[in-house]
């Protein structure tokens, strides 16, 4: 399998005040294609610093990330823009929709700076994206006309619509109710058996149980990595949850 994400000894410092916080302390690990990964801690534990860098959205202060075959660390910001918007699909918490806009405009948006794509071809992408995700008879309602569970669904269906090499989910069932939680891992757990690089981002131990593997930081420091030999399955929690009554 071909290595999607590498790190080597990353370091990333901040300068707040006087003082200089050592946010990740020396972090190393290696991401295969296809796996499920889940990235855990505690507030202060580092992971929204990884996040950013495994996002391309912060460079670290030394140490070397490579994504996809690429090394990043000494990317301009606009190199790194672009890399981003090819290999890297986001699901945040808060869905980061555009309000008043149709599901469909709404994941067309990263195929916006793909000149490669018609407009024709850039509707026909989104289209296939929400299909994949269960939205089919969504497409042209409005965020404002949709469930928190249909948003973050859209969310996905952008996240995928340019064919990323991976997924980077950040407490994405975070603002969501346990049964659409459910729902969503769900799409996940799919997502993964049809050989999609994951990485979820959360401070929800139980998720673990569903992904392939977990990385635990403290303190900026890798303290377990543990590939997971019983994933449960998303879709059987989901059936024993009792039924919502709206």
């Amino acid at each position: 399998m071909k290595d999607i994400i590498r790190l080597d000894n990353i370091r990333r410092d901040f300068k707040v005040g006087d003082e200089i916080v050592h946010a990740l302390r020396g972090v190393s690990f290696t991401i295969s294609e296809g796996e499920f990964v889940t990235i855990m801690g505690t507030s202060g534990s580092g992971k929204s610093t990884l996040l950013n860098t495994l996002g391309c959205l912060d460079t670290p202060t030394s140490g070397e990330y490579y994504l996809d075959g690429t090394s990043v660390r000494k990317m301009g910001k606009n190199s790194r823009a672009r890399l981003r918007n090819l290999k890297i699909g986001f699901v945040f918490q808060s869905y980061n929709l555009l309000p008043k806009t149709t599901a469909i405009e709404n994941v067309e948006l990263p195929l916006m700076y793909n000149p490669s794509f018609s407009a024709a071809a850039r509707k026909e992408k989104a289209i296939n994206a929400l299909i994949a995700v269960g939205l089919g008879d969504r497409l042209m309602h409005k965020s404002n006309q949709m469930s928190g569970g249909q948003m973050q669904r859209v969310a996905i269906a952008r996240a995928l619509v340019n064919d990323p090499a991976v997924i980077l989910a950040d407490e994405a069932t975070g603002n969501l109710d346990t049964r659409t939680s459910f729902e969503i891992l769900v799409l996940f757990q799919k997502l993964h058996a049809e050989g999609r690089t994951i990485i979820f981002v959360t401070h929800n131990p139980e998720i673990a149980r569903y992904s392939s593997r977990n990385i635990l930081l403290r303190d900026g420091q890798v303290i377990t990595d543990t590939v997971n030999h019983d994933i449960h399955s998303a879709a059987e929690a989901l059936a024993k949850l009792p039924k919502n009554d709206d």
